[in-house]
């Protein structure tokens, strides 16, 4: 069956980055991807005005609704799901999945979160996945570990495709350059990103311990980054102990603070590359697009055992979960990382090349979705 030239794939969302570098490199071929559909997402209809594509913002998605979906079914082939169905009751997104079957489109989903990390609780997120996972036509999760639990709990089999790179191609090559040229510091920076915090983010006691390997230790920063809303008083998130315990630290120079609005990503590939060893501070999660992004830099990560990041690449390891941090396995994971010394820097053709077959992988999952339903001729 010749498959026809082009798949037209309603992406929720489409703008973020991650779905952006879902697209194969301009230019780049890598053999099957060439013999598959192009695949073309319809931009994001602004939330304010749903006739008219969005500038930039996406949420909330507009086409999770059924009424969006009824309307606008003639516009698109295939229906991928990402997120931004946090705010939706399960009752309306399951109505979207039947005005899909309704027009004999294909769901998919990707299953970036097990575990919502905005929620304290799972039960919410939970009542999400229990209408996405069964309701999908196809699953896509980014580590085997988020797969083997999607088969434990919905007994389904996601195909697994794992991240692509974060920060753009030019911009990581510049970095690895910049890297192979400049001689290691005589400080061993850490750093914590506090920024706007998440539900699943426990802080304090990830940055005692490190202030503990600082002491007994010597020759390392401890470094840590907070948006303004969390750190300073009348800010929507702001939380009072953590700001007066970093600040009283800062003050003693036992830390580095910057407390700063949201990063334009050219000044947080700065900061992150400034970085010998970026910590994440999680208590429960699944998959990190930061993760990702440490690794384009060439910036080492220390991550919890608590979700999937070791199955998205080489992680220094520490126990963090809803029970508490084990300080010890932390210091350990920050002194093997400083043992090790900096990561060898992603190639960026690596990079290039594997973003191209995830491509491949994506459309061939949507061509054979409507090669299966008969639309695909």
């Amino acid at each position: 069956m010749q498959p026809r030239n082009t798949i037209r794939v309603a992406s929720v969302p489409s703008g973020h980055v991650y779905i952006r570098h879902l697209d194969p490199v301009p230019g780049a071929t890598a053999g099957q991807a060439e013999k598959l559909p192009k695949v073309v997402r319809l931009p994001d209809p602004d939330p304010d005005s749903p006739d008219n594509p969005a500038t930039g913002k996406w949420w909330p998605p507009v086409m999770l609704h059924a009424d969006w979906i009824d309307a606008n079914a003639a516009s698109f082939d295939v229906f991928h799901i990402h997120f931004g169905f946090d705010a939706l009751d399960p009752q309306d997104l399951q109505d979207a999945v039947t005005a899909l079957r309704r027009h004999g489109k294909p769901l998919i989903y990707t299953v970036h979160d097990l575990r919502n990390p905005h929620h304290n609780s799972p039960e919410a997120h939970n009542a999400h996945l229990d209408v996405l996972i069964p309701g999908a036509d196809a699953l896509i999760t980014l580590t085997a570990g988020a797969a083997a639990e999607i088969e434990r709990r919905w007994g389904r089999t996601p195909h697994v495709i794992p991240h692509p790179h974060v920060v753009e191609l030019d911009t990581m090559e510049q970095y690895v350059r910049r890297a192979a040229q400049t001689p290691p510091g005589q400080e061993f920076r850490v750093g914590v990103h506090v920024k706007s915090l998440r539900a699943s983010m426990e802080p304090l006691p990830v940055i005692q311990a490190l202030l503990d390997v600082a002491r007994q230790d010597g020759g390392m920063v401890v470094q840590v980054n907070g948006h303004k809303d969390v750190l300073e008083s009348g800010g929507a998130r702001y939380d009072a102990g953590l700001a007066h315990f970093l600040t009283a630290q800062a003050a003693a120079g036992e830390l580095v603070l910057h407390v700063h609005d949201f990063l334009p990503d050219d000044d947080l590939w700065e900061y992150l590359a400034g970085l010998d060893l970026s910590v994440l501070p999680y208590r429960f999660g699944t998959h990190s697009g930061w993760l990702e992004a440490c690794r384009d830099l060439g910036t080492a990560v220390a991550a919890p055992d608590c979700g999937y990041y070791a199955g998205q690449g080489p992680v220094f390891g520490y126990h963090h979960d809803e029970a508490g941090l084990d300080p010890e396995s932390l210091k350990a994971a920050v002194r093997a990382a400083r043992l090790a010394g900096p990561p060898e820097p992603l190639p960026t053709l690596a990079r290039a090349e594997q973003r191209t077959v995830i491509a491949a992988q994506h459309a061939e999952i949507y061509a054979t979705l409507l090669d299966r339903s008969g639309v695909l001729q």
